[in-house]
């Protein structure tokens, strides 16, 4: 007699779900999640398999160019990931669209495809999410999440609106900031115009206009 293979594990996506860590493990080991990016805290999971649209895309590398930017006419060490996993093993995981090592302290987390351990290597210091379809859970859930895993900065992008809300964390809390903590002097309005000028002009050009407003010579 030929056996069956085994069923796939079925769990409801884009949203919370109660799950021990080894559960969590077990799913986003399985084929139909690996696709997925994936959030745990302290006994709830969510793996979120909705598509990323252009909208999403280009709001995620104007921001980056931004950031990037800003550190290098600024002598600021840097270092970029794009969704990259950090983990607190059997506790917390985090998978946010990008991150950012800042200053002279940190070391590089090792180049494997494992995730970062951040009880090793720390966790950033600025995680940016871009908040589409998940835009309320990212001011919500995971905002608590990066709270407890100890981010300096957090960033939520309304890609409907254009609007950049970002928050500086602390002693287990966050309050919300209209210039950034961690890139001394990057005002929040700068990086949501250069998100509203990217719905009409290519990247080269925003980039030519953050070079010319950030030497004064616009």
């Amino acid at each position: 007699m030929v056996k069956s293979p085994p069923a796939k594990t079925q769990i409801a996506t884009d949203t919370w779900v109660k799950a021990s860590w080894d559960e969590y493990l077990a799913l986003t080991n399985e084929p139909q999640y690996t696709d997925g990016r994936c959030y745990y805290n302290q006994g709830y999971l969510r793996i979120e398999m909705s598509a990323l649209g252009s909208a999403h895309g280009q709001d995620n590398t104007i921001i980056s160019t931004v950031i990037v930017l800003y550190a290098s006419l600024n002598n600021i060490r840097l270092k970029g990931l794009t969704n990259t996993s950090f983990r607190k093993t059997g506790l917390q995981e985090s998978q946010p669209d990008l991150a950012f090592y800042i200053g002279n302290d940190f070391s590089f987390p090792p180049r494997t495809n494992a995730p970062v351990d951040v009880e090793a290597v720390g966790m950033p210091n600025l995680v940016v999410e871009i908040g589409a379809s998940s835009f309320d859970d990212d001011l919500g859930l995971k905002r608590l999440l990066y709270e407890q895993l100890g981010v300096q900065e957090y960033w939520v992008v309304n890609v409907a609106a254009g609007e950049v809300i970002a928050f500086a964390v602390a002693d287990g809390g966050s309050r919300r900031i209209s210039e950034s903590l961690v890139l001394v002097g990057l005002g929040m309005a700068v990086v949501e115009e250069a998100l509203q000028r990217s719905q009409s002009e290519d990247d080269g050009a925003i980039t030519r206009w953050l070079i010319s407003t950030w030497s004064g010579s616009e």
